[in-house]
C-alpha cells in the first residue's frame, strides 16, 4: 500500500493476537539520519530497548554517546560522517536467531524498491534486476536496515523486511521525523514506525515478516 512516496504495508490478523499473546523477545530501537542532533523524547521513547541501530548519517560522537546511554548502539557510517565515527559502511549483526543488515544507502533507489514490495502489481515487471537485489544480502538475513531518503519505509520483499526508520533528526522540508523499532517474537519480527511530532497519519503502521522462511 502506498501513501504519497511514503510506503507501508500493514497486517492485521492472527499472527497480531499471537504477538499479543506471547510477548516481544527483544525490542531493538531503529534510527537513522539524525545529523548531529538527538531529539529529547528518544530516551524515553526508547527507554527498556535492548539494543539500538542506528542506519547513517549520525554527524557527531555526542549523539552516539546520547544513544549510549539509553542501550548498547551499532551503527554505520552516511555519507556526510566524520572519519573520526569510525564506523563502518555496511554491517551485519545477529540477535539469537534473527540476522540483520545495516547499510546507509541501498543499491537501488527506495522508489523502485516500493514498487518492487511483495504483493504489488509491479513486483515482477523487472524480475531479473529484482533478484539481482536481493540476492545481494546474505541468504540468512532477514531485516535489511537503512535510511539517507529520509523517508519512511516498511515492506517485504523475497522474504526480507526492508525498514527505513526515516529521519529523527530537524526537519527537513515537508518530510516526517520519525524513529522505529523493531519486536522480535519467536515466529517472526514485526517493525514499526512511529513520528517525532505528534500522530502523523501518513506514517507506515506495522509490518510483520515471518523467521525462518
Amino acid at each position: 500500500m502506498h501513501s504519497g512516496n511514503l510506503c507501508y504495508v500493514l497486517v492485521i490478523g492472527k499472527r497480531d493476537i499471537d504477538c499479543a499473546v506471547l510477548g516481544a523477545l527483544m525490542k531493538i530501537g531503529i534510527v537513522s539520519d539524525t545529523h548531529d542532533y538527538l531529539d529529547p523524547q528518544l530516551p524515553g521513547l526508547l527507554a527498556g530497548v535492548d539494543s539500538i541501530l542506528h542506519a547513517g548519517d549520525v554527524g557527531s560522537r555526542a549523539v552516539l554517546e546520547g544513544l549510549e546511554r539509553i542501550a548498547e548502539v551499532r551503527g554505520v557510517r552516511g555519507n556526510v560522517d566524520p572519519a573520526e565515527l569510525n564506523l563502518p559502511p555496511s554491517l551485519t549483526v545477529r540477535f539469537e536467531n534473527l540476522q540483520i543488515e545495516v547499510h546507509h544507502q541501498l543499491l537501488i533507489p527506495q522508489d523502485e524498491l516500493e514498487r518492487w514490495a511483495d504483493g504489488s502489481a509491479l513486483q515482477k515487471s523487472s524480475p531479473e534486476r529484482c533478484d539481482r537485489f536481493v540476492e545481494s544480502f546474505d541468504p540468512a538475513t532477514q531485516v535489511v536496515v537503512f535510511g539517507h531518503s529520509h523517508r519512511p519505509c516498511l515492506l517485504t520483499m523475497g522474504h526480507k523486511l526492508f525498514f527505513n526508520p526515516g529521519s529523527s533528526g530537524k526537519k527537513r522540508f515537508s518530510l516526517p521525523r520519525c524513529y522505529g523499532l523493531l519486536e522480535v517474537f519467536p515466529r517472526g519480527v514485526r517493525g514499526l514506525i512511529m513520528g517525532l511530532e505528534g500522530k502523523e497519519e501518513s506514517l507506515p503502521g506495522s509490518v510483520w515478516a515471518p523467521l525462518g522462511e
